[in-house]
C-alpha cells in the first residue's frame, strides 16, 4: 500500500495531504518517502539497517560455547542454576531470556515437576526459630546410580536446614540429625513429621525409639495428615535434588563421606543460608539450652526391655546372657533396660544401675547327620547289650539286615562308614545310571526349551536309553535345572567355558 500511494503522489494523481491521511504518517515522512522514491525507485521501502547486525547482538561464538557447555557439562541444571554456574565457574554472563532461547534451541531445558491439582490452604510460618522443626528422609539416587537417603530437618520459621546422608532412613540416622540440632542450638518445641513407623506412626505406635527419645527430651511430635502438611521439607527436597545432585557430579563426589562434607561446608553455608533462609517475624530464639542434668548419650540411643528369668538369664539378639545383679535381692521376673549405642554394643540396666552381663555358652546341637549316626550306634549298643539281634530289631523297629550291615560297616571302616552313601559320594542303588544321567544333562542343555516328556522320548529314540519323564525330572531337580531359565543359564555357562 505504501508503494502504491507514493507512486500516485509522484504521478500527481493524489496530493501529499491525502497520502498523509491514507498512510497515517506525518507529512515529513511522506515527503521523505517521495524523495527516496524519485532517487531509488521501489527500493525506498527497504530500511537502511536491513542486512546489518545489531550493535548489541551476542556473538555466535559465545552462543555455541554456552550450548556446548549445556550439552556436555551442565545438562541436568535448571535455567537459574545454569546462569549462576556459568557466571561463577565459566565467567560468562548471559541474560535469562537469551539463555532460555539458546537452551530451547538444543532441546536441553530441565522441565519443572508437575504440581498436584489439589489445592491446600496455606499455613503461616511459625513466629520464631525453635517453635517447630519439620523432619523427613528422601531416598534418591543422590550419588550416581546408587540409592541413598538424605535425612533433613528444616526450621519452619526461617527455613534453616540441617541434613546428612545415610545408606537408608533409619532410627539411628534420624536420632543423629536431631541430636546435632539439639547440641548446636538447644531443645526445640515441636517436631512435625509424617506417619512413618520410625516416628511412632500407626505401625509402631508403642515402640518407636524416636518417639521415646522426644518424650524424654520434652519435644512434642505432631503427625502430618498429608505430604502437603509438611510442605516446607518436601519443597526443600525438590530444591536439593535439583541443585545438589549436579553439584556433586561436577565435583566428582561419589562417596557418602565426601557428599556429607560438601553438604555441610559448601552447599548449606554458601548457597542455602545465603539465598533461601528468610528472616523470622520474631528474632528471639525459642530454643531451650540443654540442662546439665540431661545426658544425650543415654537418650539418643536404642532402648529395649527384657524380662529376667528365674535363673537370672535373659535372651537378646538370639543369644543367652547371665546377669550379675549389684543388689542383694533377686531381680528374677523383673524388666531390665537394654541400651544399644553407636558401636552396636549394648549395656543392661536395672533401676538406673548397670548390670554385669556375660554370655552363656551352650553346647552345640548335633547335626542331622551326626544325630543319625548316633541313633545307629544306639541300636548297635542295644543289640550288644541284649545279645540278641532279633530282640533289638523288634524293640528299635530296625530290620535285622540293617543291624548286621551296620556292624559290618563299623568293622570295615569305623564309625564314619555309617554315613549315608549319598553324603560319602556313592550313588544309591535305585539311582539312574551315571551314563544315562550325563546324556540327559547334555541333551537338556542343548535343548533347554524341551519338557521332560519330550526329553525322555528323544533320548529313547536317539540313544536307545530307557528313562521315564519322572526320571528326567528327578535328574533336573538334583542338578538344579528344573526350569527353562536354569537350563539356559547352564547352557550359557557351558558355552562360555
Amino acid at each position: 500500500m505504501t508503494v502504491d500511494v507514493i507512486a500516485k503522489v509522484a504521478e500527481r494523481k493524489i496530493t501529499i495531504a491525502n497520502a498523509v491521511k491514507l498512510l497515517n504518517k506525518s507529512r515529513r515522512t511522506v515527503e521523505r518517502y517521495l524523495q527516496r522514491y524519485r532517487s531509488h525507485g521501489l527500493q525506498f521501502v527497504v530500511h537502511g539497517n536491513t542486512g546489518s547486525e545489531p550493535v548489541n547482538k551476542t556473538p555466535d561464538r559465545l552462543k555455541q560455547k554456552v550450548q556446548s557447555l549445556i550439552r556436555e557439562k551442565y545438562y541436568d541444571l535448571n535455567l537459574l542454576h545454569l546462569a549462576e554456574m556459568l557466571e561463577s565457574h565459566e565467567h560468562i554472563v548471559v541474560k535469562r531470556e537469551t539463555l532460555r532461547k539458546w537452551a530451547h534451541d538444543i532441546h536441553h531445558v530441565k522441565r519443572a515437576k508437575r504440581r498436584r491439582s489439589r489445592v491446600h490452604k496455606r499455613r503461616e510460618r511459625m513466629e520464631a526459630p525453635g517453635l517447630m522443626l519439620q523432619m523427613n528422609g528422601s531416598t534418591h539416587r543422590w550419588l550416581g546410580d546408587r540409592k541413598s537417603c538424605l535425612i533433613a530437618m528444616i526450621d519452619d520459621a526461617n527455613s534453616d536446614i540441617h541434613a546428612e546422608f545415610f545408606p537408608s532412613e533409619t532410627t539411628e540416622g534420624c536420632m543423629k540429625v536431631m541430636r546435632s540440632v539439639v547440641e548446636k542450638f538447644g531443645l526445640f518445641k515441636t517436631l512435625y513429621v509424617d506417619r512413618a513407623g520410625i516416628f511412632g506412626g500407626p505401625k509402631r505406635r508403642n515402640f518407636s525409639q524416636m518417639q521415646r527419645a522426644c518424650e524424654e527430651l520434652g519435644i512434642e511430635i505432631i503427625f502430618a495428615s498429608s505430604p502437603q502438611g509438611k510442605g516446607r521439607i518436601e519443597r526443600a527436597f525438590d530444591t536439593l535434588q535439583d541443585r545438589l545432585i549436579p553439584e556433586l557430579r561436577l565435583n566428582n563426589i561419589t562417596d557418602m563421606t565426601g557428599a556429607n562434607s560438601y553438604l555441610h561446608h559448601v552447599f548449606i553455608p554458601q548457597f542455602w543460608r545465603k539465598n533461601l533462609v528468610v528472616k523470622s517475624r520474631k528474632q528471639e530464639s525459642e530454643y531451650t539450652p540443654v540442662s546439665r542434668y540431661t545426658n544425650l548419650d543415654e537418650i539418643c540411643i536404642t532402648k529395649v526391655y527384657r524380662k529376667i528369668r528365674n535363673d537370672h538369664t535373659f535372651s537378646y539378639g538370639g543369644k543367652l546372657y547371665f546377669t550379675d545383679s549389684p543388689l542383694k535381692h533377686s531381680i528374677a521376673n523383673q524388666k531390665i533396660e537394654i541400651r544399644t549405642g553407636k558401636n552396636k554394643r549394648f549395656d543392661a540396666y536395672f533401676a538406673g544401675r548397670k548390670l554385669q552381663v556375660t554370655e552363656v555358652t551352650e553346647p552345640e546341637k548335633l547335626s542331622s547327620e551326626d544325630n543319625e549316626i548316633q541313633k545307629k550306634l544306639e541300636v548297635l549298643a542295644l543289640a550288644e547289650k541284649l545279645g540278641n539281634v532279633s530282640e533289638a530289631s523288634r524293640l528299635s523297629g530296625i530290620s535285622r539286615d540293617t543291624i548286621y550291615r551296620h556292624r559290618k560297616l563299623i568293622k570295615q571302616g569305623g564309625i564314619h562308614s555309617l554315613k549315608r552313601k549319598e553324603t560319602s559320594g556313592l550313588r544309591h542303588k535305585n539311582c539312574v545310571d551315571i551314563d544315562i544321567e550325563r546324556t540327559v544333562i547334555e541333551h537338556s542343555i542343548q535343548y533347554p526349551h524341551l519338557g521332560q516328556q519330550k526329553i525322555a522320548k528323544e533320548i529313547r529314540s536317539k540313544y536307545g536309553l530307557q528313562i521315564s519323564p519322572n526320571g528326567v525330572r528327578s535328574i533336573w531337580l538334583r542338578q538344579s535345572m528344573n526350569t527353562i531359565e536354569q537350563r539356559m543359564v547352564k547352557a550359557s555357562v557351558t558355552v562360555s567355558a
